[in-house]
């Protein structure tokens, strides 16, 4: 069966490989979520990622989303070892008492 190839906007393209790259949501994940195929999303970041050979502009927000998702899981990491220190205290705390 023959399909028709769907125009995305622009806009769109690039919320989608933002939430790829910043946020680190999987292809899988995004292409469910939006009805748009892994391939296309794939390409789409591939295409981001030759712009910013080409263009500064883009190497700079590519250097942030890279940079936000690193941080956004070293967060992560965080609050799950504070989380885990906070209930070691208390449990320690109790046996204190």
């Amino acid at each position: 069966m023959l399909q028709m190839s769907k125009y995305y906007e622009a806009e769109f393209k690039k919320k989608i490989v933002r939430l790829h790259l910043e946020e680190g949501q999987s292809l899988k994940s995004l292409a469910a979520e939006y009805n748009v195929s892994k391939a296309s999303i794939s390409n789409w970041v591939k295409q981001f990622r030759e712009e910013c050979q080409k263009n500064e502009e883009a190497k700079a927000d590519y250097d942030f989303m890279k940079e936000n998702l690193k941080l956004k899981k070293q967060l992560a990491e965080l609050q799950k070892e504070n989380d885990f220190l906070k209930k070691a205290a208390a449990f320690f705390a109790k046996e204190i008492d």
